[in-house]
């Protein structure tokens, strides 16, 4: 499908309190992987594929970097493809703006703009925020991509789920085309959905104790994983990798995926 298709079809899966669940691969490896077992949408990670690259989260991928690895991606795969590309890449509307633009010249259907001013963990003021989602609504637009505000201040503790309700609330009335405040509650996400717009549920506290049909009950439209999936594979190597070198211990071995199956995903190969 052409990008234009892509998004078309990105755009109708959210529906409100039937979410569709859109993975985060770190690599183009995890990227054919999940789309190969049923994934309809995916979505880039910013700190699993910081790992990639031997670097934290938070402001230390440069632009360019991170447009080719979405590029990479869309590439892979044949399903919408969302980047999550931080706070745009610089402080003004008008980066924000063209990183949008290239965002979509890069293949992907949508894009995510947080109002953290990395590699600080401070949250924009409102009305900066505020500015930079109207340019980068506006930027979506006009490339046919769609745009995912971020209030990432609950996330981070800057400020209460009040005031990430009520910058969620001005960046839908500024056109946002999906609200994504990270960590809330389901009380607040009952109350971001009610905004009529499309809400994405990260899984992570609380929430990865509900299944997806009970999170589309709190009317979400989309979830996200966000770096989860990358991290519990940092988990596998950090314990067997000290069970190797501690004890000599190779057992964690024996978990390993099947080699065949693996290449059968890589290569587009039918399941039987």
């Amino acid at each position: 499908m052409s990008r234009d298709e892509l998004t078309k079809h990105f755009r109708a899966l959210h529906v409100h309190g039937k979410p569709v669940v859109m993975p985060n691969p770190w690599d183009i490896g995890s990227a054919k992987i999940m789309a190969r077992l049923g994934a309809r949408s995916l979505a880039t990670t910013s700190s699993g594929h910081g790992f990639t690259l031997g670097l934290v989260d938070g402001g230390q991928v440069t632009r360019e970097v991170a447009l080719k690895h979405a590029a990479d991606i869309c590439a892979a795969v044949d399903v919408p493809v969302n980047g999550d590309f931080e706070n745009g890449f610089g402080d003004n509307p008008e980066t924000v703006a063209e990183t949008v633009r290239m965002a979509a010249e890069a293949g992907l259907a949508g894009v995510s703009i947080e109002d953290t001013a990395v590699p600080s963990k401070n949250s924009y003021p409102f009305d900066l925020a505020l500015e930079r989602i109207v340019a980068a609504v506006a930027a979506a637009r006009a490339a046919g991509i769609m745009l995912t505000a971020r209030a990432d201040g609950w996330l981070l503790r800057n400020y209460d789920q009040a005031e990430a309700l009520r910058r969620c609330q001005a960046f839908a009335d500024a056109g946002a085309d999906v609200l994504y405040a990270p960590l809330v509650d389901a009380e607040t996400t009952r109350e971001l959905a009610a905004t009529g717009v499309p809400v994405n549920v990260l899984a992570s506290g609380d929430m990865r104790d509900l299944t997806a049909e009970e999170i589309g009950a709190l009317g979400a439209a989309r979830i996200s994983v966000g770096g989860g999936l990358a991290r519990v594979t940092q988990k596998v190597i950090i314990e067997g990798t000290r069970a190797i070198l501690e004890r000599g211990d190779f057992t964690i071995l024996k978990e390993a995926a099947s080699a065949a199956e693996i290449e059968a995903m890589l290569n587009n190969e039918p399941q039987g």
